[in-house]
């Protein structure tokens, strides 16, 4: 009895962890993205390497659930389909500032470039290390 239910076990943990596998392989992760619209200049954000940083399968790192007043199309939904550069109701964040705050202290990208550094690694600190004219 004890080893029926121990292949069942294993039998059903398989199961579970080919269900997510297929689930975020269906996630096609675009490997490159060209965050354009700042007058700075377009930010090309390396989409896998954040996404290994990140932990994989960890999408909701960046991308938050859907909210009530503008709700999502796609689970990872591009960021500026809803965040535009001047605020069109009924959203309330541009997309500067679902990125980073005015002067650039706190925010999705900063926040996490400052955990970074704390942690000794060398992110990228300074605007025009991320916003650049060539990138589009």
């Amino acid at each position: 009895m004890k080893r029926l239910h121990a292949v069942s076990s294993v039998a059903i943990l398989l199961t579970i962890g080919l269900v997510a596998m297929a689930v975020h392989a269906q996630i096609k992760t675009p490997e490159v993205v060209i965050l354009k619209g700042n007058p700075m200049g377009s930010v090309k954000y390396d989409h896998l390497a954040h996404d290994k940083r990140a932990g994989g399968e960890k999408c909701d790192t960046c991308h938050h659930p859907s909210r009530p007043e503008m709700p999502l199309k796609t689970a990872t939904q591009k960021c500026q389909e809803c965040h535009t550069r001047t605020v069109k109701l009924p959203m309330k964040t541009t997309s500067k500032l679902a990125f980073h705050n005015a002067t650039a202290k706190t925010g999705v990208c900063i926040g996490c470039h400052m955990k970074e550094l704390e942690a000794g690694m060398k992110p990228p600190l300074k605007c025009m290390e991320c916003h650049k004219k060539e990138n589009g």
